[in-house]
């Protein structure tokens, strides 16, 4: 009998945002790209009807099934499948309704469905009026986009209130400002990092190890002699007696560029030689940048203090986002 291959992840392309935010516009041109549409059956989504229609007939593929979610009831894993399999859909473009919470969409979506990219839009005119009014509907759109569009901006307007607002609910997200005129320009204002380098132990975060990891590379020589903390994957190799390597999938954009960001840590080698490989630790450690055969010359290197099995994170790939 032939192996069962495991069934892949159905890709979802979530975008959210409130009415007249240019959602419905952005899709239309997104399934016109046919650097996008390549011909996969899409399933479109549409938790809400805006003022811009759909225009099939310019899509870049035929390709593509609409279907409307007429209210938060019908968002079941039942009924989302079964419009999946309707439709023999192997992706979904979801225009998510902007007066529903995301959790109901997130907590009812398939087991097999995965949010490959969600992006949050907004018409600068009236988002920050939305947000003193409806804070929380704002926020949580925010807190888990990868990409805040703010469309028809105008230069006269501060960029820190957008950028501020949205900040406080994401140090990851990534700022677009496009004009009337269709000019785009990313926002440039830098952020302190989320953890204190001056701290006697730099403690980092789970969700902050990818912005640590990135960091660190840029500017390496800032953390020489420092002690940090983290948790990460402990792996042990026979060809390094006395020290494994500790660290975390990071995904910098999307799902094909995930790496495995690590450092080597030496440790007692008895410690080591009685480690499993392939766990989940904490690590409290001195990072000195010196030479080590790993890396084939010199690299920050960790001289452990403490080491604790920890529990998996709820993320366990880290994002920038």
């Amino acid at each position: 009998m032939a192996k069962q291959q495991p069934p892949q992840d159905v890709p979802v392309y979530l975008f959210t945002g409130f009415l007249e935010s240019g959602k419905s516009t952005f899709i239309q041109e997104t399934l016109e790209d046919p650097r996008f549409n390549t011909g996969e059956q899409t399933l479109l989504l549409l938790c809400e009807e805006g003022e811009v229609e759909f225009d099939p007939s310019k899509f870049a593929s035929p390709n593509v099934a609409c279907r409307v979610i007429e209210s938060e009831e019908e968002l079941t894993p039942e009924h989302l499948n079964h419009l999946l399999h309707e439709t023999k859909s192997k992706r979904v473009v979801c225009e998510y309704n902007g007066m529903w919470l995301l959790d109901r969409f997130y907590s009812n979506m398939p087991p097999a469905w995965a949010v490959y990219q969600e992006f949050f839009f907004a018409d600068a005119r009236s988002i920050l009026t939305y947000n003193a009014n409806m804070r929380q509907l704002t926020f949580d759109k925010l807190q888990s986009c990868e990409l805040a569009v703010f469309n028809r901006f105008d230069p006269t307007m501060d960029r820190m209130e957008f950028h501020k607002l949205v900040r406080t609910a994401s140090r990851r997200a990534e700022i677009v400002y496009e004009h009337a005129d269709g000019k785009i320009e990313y926002d440039e204002i830098e952020d302190p990092l989320p953890f204190d380098i001056e701290a006697p132990v730099i403690e980092i975060a789970d969700t902050d190890y990818a912005i640590w990891y990135r960091d660190l590379q840029e500017d390496t020589a800032k953390y020489d002699g420092k002690t940090v903390k983290f948790t990460g994957r402990a792996l042990t190799r026979r060809t390094m007696p006395g020290a494994f390597v500790i660290g975390r999938h990071v995904m910098t954009c999307c799902v094909e560029d995930i790496q495995f960001a690590a450092l080597v840590c030496t440790w007692d080698k008895a410690k080591v030689k009685a480690m499993a490989s392939d766990q989940w630790v904490t690590v409290t450690a001195k990072l000195e940048v010196k030479f080590h055969p790993s890396y084939g010359g010199k690299g920050p290197v960790l001289t452990a203090q403490e080491v604790a099995v920890a529990q998996k994170p709820e993320q366990e790939v880290a994002t920038f986002f």
